[in-house]
């Protein structure tokens, strides 16, 4: 049996650090797994992190703590590597769910219509016209939609950044990302729209029980970022 943490604390506690706040453990300020002091921007943030480990009794579980896991990974991953990080994001631009259409079946093709109008706002709001193909090979994005894709990707901060990976790691799509980030649409309707396929696989063919927990996995992690993501910028609390 593996070694696993337990809670050695009684209270957990949310206090001003620098220009962000901490989490206190008793009285012990959590680190990241590199050993970083866990300053948060907002206090929103640290609610979130601070909710998770009040939430441990007895043995500490990771896997329950997405926030924190956030907060970690914008720190110990997303800062050092910035640029790196930013070009992952933008490259699933460059081959964006959306932009890949079925032309048969063509129920499926009409289903893959939802995305449209999503296109029709990156371009109009966002000054991004992506192509369109049917099929899976590839088709070249226009240089100049990504790199202001890129633009738009770059601004974002290492804790919005981290939970903005996830948001278009798990859609498949830095559009999708993207209006939930603008709050153009919520995060529900934006899982829903990216599992399209799957949806229509699943009604075709049924339901397999172990896929359908496993996209229940992704959509609670999607909701997770995407909560992360506003909390990073909720102020109002400060």
């Amino acid at each position: 049996m593996s070694w696993a943490p337990k809670r050695f604390w009684t209270a957990v506690v949310i206090r001003p650090e620098g220009a962000g706040f901490a989490v206190h453990l008793d009285d012990r300020p959590v680190r990241t797994p590199a050993k970083t002091p866990l300053v948060m921007p907002t206090k929103a943030v640290a609610r979130l992190v601070a909710a998770e480990w009040d939430a441990q009794q007895g043995v500490v579980r990771p896997d329950t703590m997405p926030a924190t896991r956030m907060a970690n990974s914008a720190l110990d991953k997303v800062a050092p590597q910035f640029d790196a990080v930013v070009e992952e994001v933008v490259r699933y631009g460059g081959s964006d769910l959306l932009c890949y259409r079925a032309d048969d079946p063509v129920e499926l093709a009409h289903r893959q219509k939802a995305w449209d109008a999503l296109l029709d706002w990156a371009a109009a709001d966002l000054d991004v016209r992506l192509a369109v193909t049917t099929g899976v090979i590839p088709v070249p994005q226009p240089e100049g939609a990504v790199s202001r894709l890129r633009d738009r990707v770059r601004v974002l901060t290492a804790f919005e950044l981290a939970a903005f990976h996830d948001l278009v790691a798990i859609s498949g799509s830095l559009i999708l990302g993207l209006a939930v980030a603008t709050r153009r649409i919520g995060g529900d309707e934006a899982f829903a729209l990216s599992r399209i396929d799957e949806i229509y696989q699943a009604e075709k063919w049924g339901a397999d029980e172990e896929a359908a927990a496993l996209e229940e996995r992704k959509r609670a992690a999607f909701l997770e970022a995407e909560k992360f993501f506003y909390c990073v910028g909720d102020n109002s609390a400060q």
